[in-house]
């Protein structure tokens, strides 16, 4: 084999590995939802909601992490493996919050693409020192799920669009290297809303994003991610 040939299967060799490499990532082969209500949340008869997924969509195919997770097999070809958490308590109380021992499972998940969908349930940041203690626990949040390794990480503005909490976390994203989804406009638009789908007994999950709002989330997450 002469040297030039040589060259040329190595270098189709190298771009085929790029290629491959560049698949696996885009692939997503597991998939890490990290949220609150909005994300999932299980029955609760005292506000009328008897689903197990994102409130409050209809169905749980039509919220946010079913739509994202159709989007990616169809992107794929096969279904990512998935993990969806609500971590509500998280944002109640976000500093010293023990890592270790609350987040084991999603730890030991080993996403190559990370959701986090938070802020909604946040305590208004009323300084900028609430700012900061925030932004620094999500990144720190961030840092423990990446760890050493490298996942596609995209986090999400509020649905409920708060400046404070959408700086601090998108400060937070670009902090780790993630992709910042921005969705504030969503939450002025009253048809993405559950209340303007259907009648709810109780405010707080008729204030949910409903079937729409869902779905605007989703194409808002997967537009995002990279091609």
């Amino acid at each position: 084999m002469t040297r030039s040939r040589f060259h040329q299967i190595l270098v189709v060799l190298i771009t085929l590995g790029i290629a491959l490499h560049a698949h696996a990532q885009t692939s997503h082969r597991r998939a890490l939802f990290l949220g609150n209500s909005i994300t999932k949340h299980g029955p609760k008869a005292d506000i009328d909601w008897t689903g197990n997924w994102g409130m409050a969509a209809s169905e749980g195919t039509k919220d946010y992490v079913s739509l994202v997770t159709k989007a990616l097999t169809e992107t794929s070809g096969s279904a990512p493996e998935t993990l969806v958490k609500n971590i509500a308590d998280f944002e109640r109380a976000a500093a010293g919050y023990d890592f270790p021992g609350k987040l084991k499972e999603v730890i030991d998940f080993q996403a190559d693409l990370i959701i986090l969908a938070i802020g909604e349930n946040v305590p208004g940041l009323q300084t900028a020192e609430d700012k900061a203690q925030f932004q620094a626990s999500v990144t720190k949040l961030l840092a423990t799920l990446k760890g050493d390794r490298h996942p596609v990480i995209q986090v999400r503005s509020c649905f409920w669009a708060n400046p404070a909490k959408d700086e601090a976390l998108q400060a937070a994203c670009t902090a780790v290297g993630g992709i910042f989804v921005d969705i504030s406009a969503l939450g002025k638009d009253d048809k993405n809303y559950a209340r303007s789908e259907r009648p709810f007994k109780h405010a707080g999950v008729a204030n949910h994003p409903g079937d729409q709002g869902m779905a605007a989330i989703a194409e808002s997450i997967v537009k995002a991610l990279p091609k």
